[in-house]
Parts: C-alpha cells; structure tokens; sequence
C-alpha cells in the first residue's frame, strides 16, 4: 500500500474521537434546514482549529460555509461538500450525520499529509438538502466554480457509488376561484378546488405517454377551508422528475399544459411557482472507479453495483458543472430505507461510526490521488466534458 495512504489512514484513525464525536453531537441535536446553527459551529470550530480559513453566510444563506485550506501555491482545488440538516419529525433518518463527520476527517487528514505537495482543500457546508437546497443559490453565486473536483459521501444500505440521480422540478400550482354558499347559491361560486382535481385527472392520464422512467407525484396542500363554502384558493405542490434534464423539460410542459386545460374548464385563475430544480447527475466513470478503488483500499470488503432505483439531489446540479462523486458506505442492513426510524438509530452504532471512518479514509485517499497524478485529474476532466456532451445529443 502507498505509504502515504497509510499515514493518511492513521491519521484518521487518530482523529477518531473527535470525528466520532461531531457524529453523534449532530445526531443527537438534529436541526431543520437552514437552521443548523449548532452544526456549523462545531464544523468550523473543528476545521479552524486544523489550520483551515473559514468563511460563514456564503451565498446568503447563515448556515453556509467554506473552510480552505491552501498548501503552497497552485495545484488542483479538491472540493469536499457535506450536508447537516435534518428531517422534520423524525431527525437525522438521512445520515447526515455520519456525511458531516466523515468530511471533516477527510480534510484534515489530506491537510496533514500534503508535504510539500501544492494544493487547496475546500470544505463547504451546504445547508438544508432536505428542503429548499442551499447548493442550489452557492451554484448561482458561484461558491463552487474554482474547484477541480467535488466529493461528498452518504451513508447506505450498501457500499457503491451514486450511478445516477433524476432530474426534478418541485412546483406548485394555485387554482383562485370565487367564494360562494356551497347549498345557497353555489351557481355564484367558482371553485378553485374543481381545477387541483380536474389537474389530478389530467395527470393520470398523461402518465400513460412518458417514459417509464419519469415519475410525478403530488399532494393537495391546499383544498379550501369548510364544505359549506365553494373554495376560492386551492393549492397542489408535484414532484416532476425523469432520469434526463432535457426529456424532463417536456415532461414539465405537458403537465403544465393539463394544469391550464384544468384551469380553462373549470373557469378557474392558475399561479405556477417553481420552488426547486435539480439536474440529474452527470457521471463520470473514472471518478467513481476511484472512489471504489479507494473504498477497496481503506478496508471496504463488499462493494455493490450502483443502485437501479434513486431519487433527487442538488448535488447533481454541482456534477453539471464540475466532475463529481458521491461514495455511499454501508451502515445499515441492505434493503433498510432510507428517512427511516432505523436510519436514525443507526447513526450512533457501532456500524455507522465504523462508516463514517471508513468513508473519511476512502475521501482522503482519492483526494490524494487526484493531487499527486495530474494525468488522473485530466483523464476525469475529459471523461466529464464527455459525458456532458452526450447528454445534450439527441
């Protein structure tokens, strides 16, 4: 084995109480999005004290930060991306506790062992994945665009790499009507809940002429207040995604075009809000080759295919702009879902603090690689403008 991989494991493996412990604070004081205050602190508190510059309220968002730490002058910028928030209701059922720690560890371990070797490690935190994603705005305000590379992590049900993630729109779609008593005069009324379900309707049938890939799932946030008054205000919020960003675009149309019909049959105003976009993942094959190669070397046993079924992620919307990979470690029973009660009693056993070690080495060690051979990054560089051209073919 590479003898600084070893140094770069040991440090870890030094560090293990002060990783460990930012893994079980952040799990045991969960904190919605945008309000992970504590986190944060004890992130940059940690990092600080490691030798990194940190900068907080990147993107005008306060629970957003960067640590870097620069070595020298020039060389490549690896990014190392983690996430701290939590579910509404249930607590860290997504791992992000185990993400935040493992990062951290990652960093200061590359920092250690860099010699005299030029390099930047950039650590951001990027609030509220769960909700209104904070990558989203660090994208636009541009907080990413000096890296070479992005890396995260993300606890699983099996040890792999994020082969794919779909593209999604989150909308919600008002329906204004006009009130009226539902028994006395109800032909006076117009109702506004009449056009979320005629929307519905429309939409179930759509579904018949998409591809399979594509799902569209959606709730009734508002449908009035009581029976006896014909609603004036009804509201649906949809999830719209599909596994390719340009496919995606038409699906969206299509469903806007059933939520107008439903609004011009039932006499009804429509408002359509876009909430959030997330870019499905480019992937880079040579990236995630490394991210395993790297799981392998760290001590990971069994690494499993990427999975055939996956959701969304701002995460994708970084990979649209620069290579990047997300290795997910096994801490929980395969098959056990995700934002699940087992989720969050899993991040303080002996499992999810064995993932977090083993993720913090696997980082470090592909960081490393991506610094002391040139030729890699190129070769990842090239593989990524690639595999973005070929997205856009028709």
């Amino acid at each position: 084995m590479n003898t600084t991989k070893e140094k770069l494991y040991r440090t870890v493996d030094d560090l293990r109480e002060t990783i460990l412990a930012i893994n079980d604070f952040i799990h045991d004081h969960p904190e919605l999005g945008n309000e992970e205050f504590q986190a944060v602190e004890l992130l940059t508190h940690t990092l600080a004290n490691h030798g990194f510059q940190v900068e907080t309220g990147l993107a005008g968002l306060e629970t957003a930060f960067s640590a870097i730490y620069q070595n020298r002058q020039g060389g490549p910028v690896i990014g190392l991306l983690c996430e701290y928030d939590a579910l509404e209701g249930l607590g860290h059922g997504c791992g992000h506790n185990l993400q935040a720690a493992s990062i951290t560890g990652a960093a200061i371990a590359l920092a250690r062992n860099l010699g005299d070797i030029p390099a930047t490690i950039a650590v951001y935190g990027t609030p509220a994945e769960e909700t209104t994603s904070g990558k989203l705005p660090m994208i636009k305000a541009g907080v990413f665009d000096q890296l070479d590379v992005a890396l995260m992590m993300h606890g699983g049900d099996r040890t792999t790499v994020d082969g794919k993630s779909l593209a999604m729109n989150m909308v919600e779609f008002v329906f204004e009507g006009k009130a009226a008593h539902a028994a006395v005069a109800p032909e006076k009324g117009i109702s506004a809940l009449d056009g979320v379900l005629m929307m519905f309707n429309a939409i179930e049938y759509l579904r018949e002429h998409v591809r399979t890939d594509v799902r569209i799932h959606g709730v009734i946030t508002d449908g009035g207040v009581v029976p006896n008054i014909v609603p004036d205000r009804a509201a649906a919020q949809f999830y719209i995604r599909a596994a390719d960003r340009p496919y995606l675009d038409t699906v969206v149309e299509r469903v806007y075009n059933a939520a107008r019909g439903a609004a011009l049959a039932t006499g009804t105003q429509l408002s359509i809000n876009e909430l959030k976009t997330c870019e499905n993942k480019i992937n880079v094959e040579t990236l995630n080759k490394l991210m395993l190669e790297n799981a392998r070397e760290a001590g990971i046993q069994e690494i499993s295919p990427p999975r055939t079924s996956t959701g969304s992620t701002d995460f994708a919307n970084v990979t649209y702009r620069i290579p990047g990979a997300c290795l997910r470690v096994q801490f929980v029973p395969f098959g056990t879902s995700s934002h699940s009660k087992e989720w969050v009693a899993a991040g303080l056993s002996d499992e999810g603090h064995a993932a977090v070690l083993l993720a913090a080495k696997s980082l470090a060690g592909v960081g490393y690689d991506l610094i002391v051979d040139p030729s890699v990054l190129s070769e990842i560089k090239e593989d990524f403008h690639k595999a973005k051209e070929a997205l856009f073919v028709s």
